[in-house]
């Protein structure tokens, strides 16, 4: 899941930048006024800003998405790959055993009674 999630990543990232990189600057507008064929284009007369700005948006809500869910799986905790490490290892060795320390002499009291 990690995975497919990753490169759904890479190539919306990727798409987005395309899709940035072929949006006109706000400066060509000015040579689309004068009559300079936009009206023969693939994406009608309007031209292609309305496709690409909201496919841009698209494209970044999806960014934004995987990113997150990216995280939020990085997040989660680890399942074990095999069945070995499902189990805890457990060893049949005995504690061990502490030794009591005893007193030679008993403390005589503070009060010298």
């Amino acid at each position: 899941m990690h995975t497919i999630l990753l490169v759904s990543l890479v190539i919306t990232a990727v798409s987005l930048v395309a899709f940035v990189l072929l949006q006109q600057g706000k400066g060509a507008d000015a040579g689309a006024a004068f009559g300079s064929g936009a009206s023969a284009t693939v994406f009608g007369a309007r031209g292609s800003s309305s496709f690409l700005s909201r496919a841009t948006a698209v494209l970044a809500t999806l960014f934004f998405g995987l990113a997150m869910a990216l995280a939020w799986i990085s997040q989660a905790p680890q399942v074990p790959e095999s069945v070995a490490e499902r189990f805890p290892q457990t060893r049949d060795t005995p504690a061990p055993v502490e030794e009591a320390v005893e007193d030679e002499e008993p403390t005589p009291p503070a009060d010298g009674g």
